[in-house]
């Protein structure tokens, strides 16, 4: 029998069998990792190698350093992964790899390094998007969770309100059409001369500043769903270099302090907007800036005030990690999605449906 019709008739196994256990990669940007995760809910071992240390002193991430790094972390971090699960190879059932969203380079280390061993271990292989597995953290964070909901996708990459409809149903009510609310909070924090990366740094600085800017967002948008962030990212910066040419004092805190609040104050209004049209009652964060703390506290506050249920993912599953890619291939698997053959490769972009 052929490769992929062995695989085909394996992964449709997979439907009714009771334990899933799915060893995931993920390996995008700058984090390698390998996690073992059992019935999309149960985190077996998720072990990441960060390259921050590397990269900070670039000020951002270099692809081909990130690319390298995770050729030499990849293997250890397999095999750390199967022995903190405490179980052995023949006892994982698929593999299941980022495929897109992300760094070109970076994804193929991941991807042939699990098309290798699929093929090595007789298994099917599982092409999971980035988007898709940000959001299956919460359901590792939330055990009870369950779709239909309203997932406010903020990370690096990607700025999203998409309505849920089922674990594989996504339908799109809005992106960013420019800048990703990740990418204006790292280049904000580039020009005030914070180190990489940079959310964690804006968030940590604004609680010692207030809001003595008035930043604004794009008013063309506020009839829709879709966001804006390069202009006041272009704000920020003007405002910084004009201080600077002028030999004025750079005040890092009130800047941090209103550029954030402005941020999140678009964010969180347009969230809660996206649940009363879609007529949700339960609104979650998804993407790295799903650990910004005021991000955080201004949705928790507005879902208490219009009696829907908050969901955000804790703090370390709102980064980048394969215990995500993981739980999201469990989900595929059980609607029959996802198997790939051995013609699998990355893509940089991909489509949030």
């Amino acid at each position: 029998m052929k490769y992929f019709e062995r695989m085909k008739e394996k992964f449709n196994a997979l439907k009714d069998k009771q334990d899933v256990y799915v060893l995931s990669i993920e390996s995008s940007c700058d984090e390698t990792s390998v996690a073992v995760v059992k019935n999309g809910r149960e985190v077996l071992s998720n072990i990441i190698a960060t390259q921050i240390e590397i990269h900070r002193r670039f000020g951002g991430v270099v692809p081909e350093v990130a690319s390298r790094n995770h050729v030499l972390a990849i293997s250890n971090i397999y095999e750390e992964a199967l022995k903190k699960a405490g179980i052995g190879e023949s006892q994982v059932d698929a593999v299941a790899v980022t495929y897109g969203a992300g760094l070109v380079g970076a994804l193929l280390v991941g991807v042939n390094f699990a098309k290798g061993l699929a093929y090595k271990l007789d298994l099917p292989l599982i092409a999971v998007s980035h988007v898709h597995g940000h959001i299956s953290a919460n359901y590792i964070s939330h055990p009870t969770l369950k779709p239909p909901f309203v997932c406010l996708m903020v990370s690096g990459g990607h700025t999203a309100l998409l309505k849920v409809e089922d674990y594989n149903k996504f339908t799109m009510l809005g992106m960013s059409v420019d800048d990703a609310v990740g990418e204006a909070f790292d280049k904000v924090a580039r020009v005030m001369g914070l180190p990489y990366p940079g959310g964690p740094e804006i968030d940590k600085l604004a609680k010692e500043g207030e809001r003595k800017y008035n930043f604004t967002v794009s008013k063309s948008l506020q009839s829709t769903f879709n966001f804006s962030f390069s202009g006041i990212k272009t704000e920020v910066v003007n405002l910084v270099h004009n201080k600077t040419q002028k030999g004025e004092e750079i005040d890092r805190a009130n800047i941090a302090h209103s550029f954030q609040e402005c941020v999140t104050d678009e964010l969180a209004t347009k969230a809660i907007k996206a649940c009363r049209y879609a007529n949700m009652d339960k609104l979650v964060i998804a993407g790295g800036v799903g650990a910004n703390s005021r991000l955080k506290e201004k949705v928790k506050a507005l879902c208490e005030e219009n009696n829907i249920q908050f969901f955000s993912p804790v703090l370390a599953y709102c980064t980048d990690n394969s215990a995500m890619i993981g739980s999201m291939a469990y989900y595929m698997i059980k609607d029959g999605i996802g198997l790939a053959d051995l013609t699998l490769t990355a893509k940089p972009n991909v489509e949030f449906r």
